[in-house]
């Protein structure tokens, strides 16, 4: 019997057996309250990751232009001063900006009211170091808003959509004990529809993994170059340099690599 032959048959089998429309509709239609609860989990989920994907990966692309044009103005600016200033007059719109903010801050705050608390004591730049930790941490928390929930997504969709197929594989088995046919036209199609339940675990899980994965190397690139970053502002907060350099400029939107701002520090200071 060739291949098309067999096709033909079991499309005419199909077609001579009332009610026995094997699809994503039949499976749905046959399915008790806990099958379609599971679909409705598993909804919520895509949707819920989609919505998320969306919304991380826009405020990324965002975050990045803006920090890029800050870096560029802060690494042209002729002081520090005239950094607080920009931020007074535009706000603080992204992490680097935030991090500059508070710094000069906590610099303008100790000069004022010295240590008046004891979360200001010690010298300035125990309190600027102190205060440019805090703001590392809250970005760096602020940045995995949302991770956790796509791992849970891409770790429990696939086992959800498995509890689906044998739920719905017990049922047909089921079925077919009670009836006592056991042949493979009655058992291809409930089995088959059951393990649509695995797909659409499969379906949800692999963007959400993939999201995760993405999100987290961004989020490390991010906290490299705000670590670098920090160094380089406390470098200059403590020193009260100017933002001179000694040596050729980096290139507009890059941090330099962290020690560049000592060098450039020492060399005015001479």
């Amino acid at each position: 019997m060739t291949p098309t032959t067999m096709i033909d048959n079991t499309q005419a089998a199909v077609a001579a057996t009332p009610g026995l429309e094997p699809g994503f509709a039949h499976f749905i239609g046959q399915s008790d309250a806990v099958g379609k609860a599971l679909l409705a989990v598993l909804l919520l989920m895509s949707v819920a990751s989609w919505a998320l994907i969306l919304l991380k990966g826009t405020r990324q692309v965002l975050q990045r232009r803006r920090s890029q044009r800050f870096l560029d103005f802060f690494w042209n600016a002729r002081s520090l001063d005239a950094v607080q200033d920009e931020l007074q007059v535009h706000g603080v719109r992204e992490p680097f900006g935030h991090l500059a903010a508070h710094a000069l801050q906590a610099r303008d705050h100790h000069a004022r009211h010295g240590a008046a608390r004891l979360e200001e004591a010690g010298s300035a730049q125990d309190f600027i170091t102190r205060t440019i930790r805090k703001v590392l941490d809250e970005e760096g928390t602020r940045l995995e808003n949302g991770l956790t929930l796509l791992a849970t997504i891409g770790a429990t969709a696939p086992f959800v959509g498995l509890f689906g197929t044998v739920w719905g594989v017990y049922h047909a088995l089921l079925a077919i004990g009670m009836t006592g046919a056991g042949s493979l036209d009655q058992v291809a199609g409930p089995v088959g529809e059951a393990l649509i339940m695995t797909g659409l675990g499969l379906a949800v899980a692999i963007p959400a993994v993939m999201a995760y994965n993405a999100f987290s190397r961004s989020n490390r690139v991010l906290n490299g170059r705000l670590d670098a970053y920090a160094f380089e502002l406390l470098t200059f907060l403590s020193t009260g340099a100017t933002l001179l350099r000694a040596g050729p400029a980096p290139r507009p939107g890059t941090a330099p690599r962290p020690g560049a701002a000592l060098a450039a520090v020492t060399a005015v200071a001479a």
